[in-house]
């Protein structure tokens, strides 16, 4: 990744010469974030995993930063809200197992906030490579699945017509794809366009669009123009400036080129424009997205401590699709409020971190702005259980400690002494 200009590179430390358990969190790590792609049974490898990977932390000594008990108070009170939730439902095993999960999930982001505040760079580069190389795995076997392209690869990873890979819905599948595609995609516009990492975007585009989420699209728009507008606003020279907009540029048409080639299949087309509406028969009329998401508001009132989980389902046939009034209607007004808080003060640390040049600055600008897609996706789909959702929360507070770390060692050095980067 580029550097700001000024800022010193985070000092390398070779795989050999770090302490053992560095060394062995690190391989945990790497495996950890490779198995987050295997999300088509529960528990996944990936829940298993996280605990071996916070037991990695505890014997590598990472420590709790002070700057992330904020994250810590607000994910307490939201699943605090969503355990007194499971009074109106104590006898059913899939509630207390969707609370378990929010805690697991909770656990998870706290853990890797922990961990990408020290020792930083080595780690993110680390979760980076995972990420990006289990994105391009689990998309190769979504397009081989979605043609066809040997025996039951349809039914096992796009048995609805929709890529899916390795999940159980497409609608989750897509996002997923978003950080690593945006990662690779912000260091050719910032830094190189190589041969490799176009590949790896066409692949994960490609993926991205067979999934046919709407809501995913719409989040890669909005996180990709983000991070376009972030790393312009933050490049270090003119010259610098220009090249983003001129590779945003033509990367654009030719996104769009190959799109309209994409669509000259017809298998891709007939899905296409069944997909691309902006509003579908489910959305709206009697029992539709719309009209549940009404009924779900009018009904906050009556539930102070929510209705608990699955009970909106129970009673109405469906969800609301709408994770801020799923926070009420589940986790009640404690949990609710809570998490709308938790929304808002990670856009807070992360506005006020984002502008600062340090080693993993490009990294912090691509967590914010798939954090902010997933955000605004979140008013039409349920991503309170998304699992990537909480690697990116727990990065990008992560990444602001290290920040203010930073700042704080820049401030005290004295004249004509070089600092090392806070987490290197």
């Amino acid at each position: 990744m580029a550097l700001p200009r000024g800022v010193p590179p985070a000092p390398a430390v070779p795989a050999a010469t770090a302490p053992l358990r560095e060394r062995i969190l690190l391989v945990v790590l790497y495996i950890t974030v490779l198995a987050s792609s295997v999300a088509f049974f529960e528990p996944s490898p990936h829940d298993a995993l996280m605990g071996v990977l916070a037991l990695a932390c505890l014997i590598a000594g990472v420590r709790i930063d002070r700057k992330i008990v904020l994250l810590f108070l607000l994910l307490l009170l939201w699943n605090a809200g969503g355990l007194m939730s499971l009074l109106n439902v104590p006898t059913q095993d899939k509630a207390v197992q969707y609370a378990a999960t929010s805690i697991y999930l909770a656990v998870a982001a706290l853990v890797f906030a922990c961990l990408f505040a020290e020792n930083t760079m080595p780690r993110l580069v680390v979760m980076r490579a995972a990420y990006v190389f289990t994105a391009v795995i689990v998309s190769l076997a979504a397009v081989a699945g979605y043609f066809s392209l040997f025996p039951g690869a349809q039914a096992q990873f796009a048995p609805t017509g929709r890529a899916l890979g390795f999940f159980k819905d497409p609608n989750v599948f897509a996002p997923f794809l978003i950080w690593p595609t945006l990662i690779v995609l912000q260091r050719m516009v910032a830094r190189r366009i190589g041969l490799f990492d176009v590949g790896i975007v066409a692949i994960l585009l490609l993926a991205l669009l067979l999934a046919f989420s709407r809501g995913a699209w719409f989040h890669f728009a909005v996180s990709g123009a983000v991070m376009l507008a972030l790393t312009f606003l933050t490049a270090p020279t003119t010259k610098a400036r220009m090249r983003i907009f001129a590779i945003a540029a033509v990367g654009t048409a030719l996104l769009a080129a190959c799109i309209v080639i994409a669509l000259s299949f017809d298998q891709v087309a007939e899905m296409f424009n069944e997909r691309a509406q902006l509003i579908k028969s489910y959305d709206v009329g009697r029992g539709g997205r719309f009209q549940l998401q009404e009924i779900a508001l009018s009904e906050l009132l009556n539930f102070p401590n929510g209705m608990g989980p699955f009970e909106f389902y129970r009673v109405h046939g469906t969800q609301q699709h709408n994770v801020y009034l799923q926070a009420f209607m589940v986790y009640g007004w404690v949990g609710g409020v809570s998490y709308i808080l938790l929304v808002l003060a990670t856009f807070g640390v992360a506005l006020r971190t984002v502008f600062v040049a340090t080693p993993w600055q490009p990294y912090l600008i691509v967590a914010l702005a798939t954090y902010f897609g997933e955000v605004l996706e979140g008013f039409i789909i349920d991503t309170d259980h998304w699992r990537h959702f909480f690697l990116i929360l727990g990065m990008v507070w992560g990444l602001a400690a290290a920040t203010y770390r930073y700042q704080r060692q820049r401030q005290d050095r004295r004249p004509g002494e070089r600092v090392a980067p806070a987490g290197a």
